[in-house]
């Protein structure tokens, strides 16, 4: 029997090499500390290292997306020009935007649809009414043809116009965005809070950036003017096709400015629920195009041209459920000079706008009833219906059903 036999480990003779703790030498252990600790705070600096370089990337990319948005100084300086002719907001933390499409020719883009890149005026333009809360969002469209009172406004060359009575697109022609915000607030006695005006590149910019949107087509398209050719059904449109869809109106339905608005709300139903989407608001590598495309087109107010001016105004957006946030046309009818233009239907017009300004629930009829508006509209106090019911839709509607 070998002599090493029976003894105790950790002992001579015992074959086995003595642990870090039972009867290992101070000096043995000591060296194993210190690789501890060594190994520690490399780990800590490599860790510290990666924190500072991830922050320092999301700190380029918040100051990329910042710098963005472009401020529109020189209608906020002529909006405080005529502050005291200017509606007061009644309720406090209710908000109303006014979203300006512009149909600018200037730039490499914008300018292969339509031949005069001096001229620009606002090929639509929605208020949004967003609720104290956040309970609601209403989108109010303004069309283009109603006949306005346009006050008296600055004009780009420094010269001031008279005012007029003339089509409502004609506002933004002549003094960009400060004059269609006035033009608005005469018209309805609402508050602008916030304006944000977009071109048509950064719209197209801002479809591809989700992949695209689906609508549903009743039948087939094929318009030259608009280059647009599509099949009928369930139809997913790229930036190009979606603007010529937004903006077709000869050949699309009865041709009227009605069927155009109508598209265009519906289209922004669907591209809500595209953006709001787990697939885009989850994913930063699709998050962060449609952050760019958003913001590198944006003309907003001052107090909007940062992220975090826009996160503080819509924060409270994601929770609205998706039948809450609502798309209608103003109450309008023929203008009796002339069958080309319209003018404000009363008192559902009226109606509407004091609802608005006083944060009242609002209605729409999302089966497209013409009569809607007529029948439910001055209704006397104590009837069955809550509010007045005006034709529209809601975000949560699939346009195939």
């Amino acid at each position: 029997m070998s002599d090493t036999a029976g003894a105790p480990s950790g002992q001579p003779g015992s074959g086995r090499t003595p642990g870090p703790g039972t009867g290992s030498s101070p000096s043995r252990r000591g060296r194993t500390r210190r690789r501890r600790r060594r190994w520690a705070h490399g780990t800590g600096l490599t860790v510290a290292v990666v924190l500072v370089a991830a922050a320092g990337a999301g700190w380029a990319v918040y100051m990329k997306l910042d710098g963005n948005i472009t401020p529109d100084e020189a209608a906020a300086a002529e909006l405080a020009r005529f502050e005291e002719d200017r509606p007061t907001s009644l309720v406090k933390d209710a908000r109303n935007i006014l979203l300006i499409g512009s149909d600018s020719r200037s730039g490499a883009e914008n300018r292969r649809y339509g031949r005069d890149p001096g001229t620009e005026r606002s090929d639509t333009v929605i208020l949004l009414h967003l609720s104290a809360g956040r309970r609601s969002a209403t989108a109010v469209s303004i069309p283009r043809d109603l006949m306005v009172e346009v006050p008296g406004c600055r004009r780009p060359d420094g010269s001031r116009s008279e005012p007029m009575f003339t089509a409502f697109n004609s506002a933004f022609e002549v003094g960009g965005s400060a004059c269609t915000i006035r033009t608005v607030e005469k018209l309805t006695d609402i508050r602008v809070d916030h304006h944000v005006v977009v071109d048509f590149d950064g719209f197209k910019d801002m479809v591809d950036a989700v992949d695209g949107v689906e609508v549903c087509l009743r039948e087939p398209i094929d318009d030259k003017d608009a280059e647009l050719k599509l099949p009928a059904g369930r139809v997913t449109l790229s930036g190009e096709q979606a603007l010529g869809y937004v903006r077709a109106r000869k050949t699309l339905g009865d041709g009227s400015d009605t069927g155009r608005m109508e598209r265009q709300q519906r289209f922004l139903g669907a591209l809500v629920n595209k953006v709001r989407s787990n697939d885009v608001l989850l994913n930063p590598v699709k998050l962060y195009p449609v952050l760019d495309a958003a913001t590198s087109s944006l003309t907003t107010d001052p107090e909007l041209a940062s992220l975090r001016g826009l996160y503080e105004l819509v924060r409270g957006l994601r929770e609205i459920p998706t039948q809450d946030v609502q798309f209608l046309t103003v109450p309008r009818e023929s203008y009796t000079g002339d069958v080309n233009r319209d003018q404000l239907a009363q008192p559902a017009a009226e109606e509407l706008f004091e609802r608005l300004r006083t944060d009242a629930p609002v209605a729409v009829d999302t089966e497209r009833d013409e009569k809607a508006t007529e029948r439910e509209s001055g209704k006397p106090a104590g009837s069955s219906s809550p509010a007045p019911t005006f034709s529209g839709n809601t975000a949560a509607e699939d346009s195939c059903t």
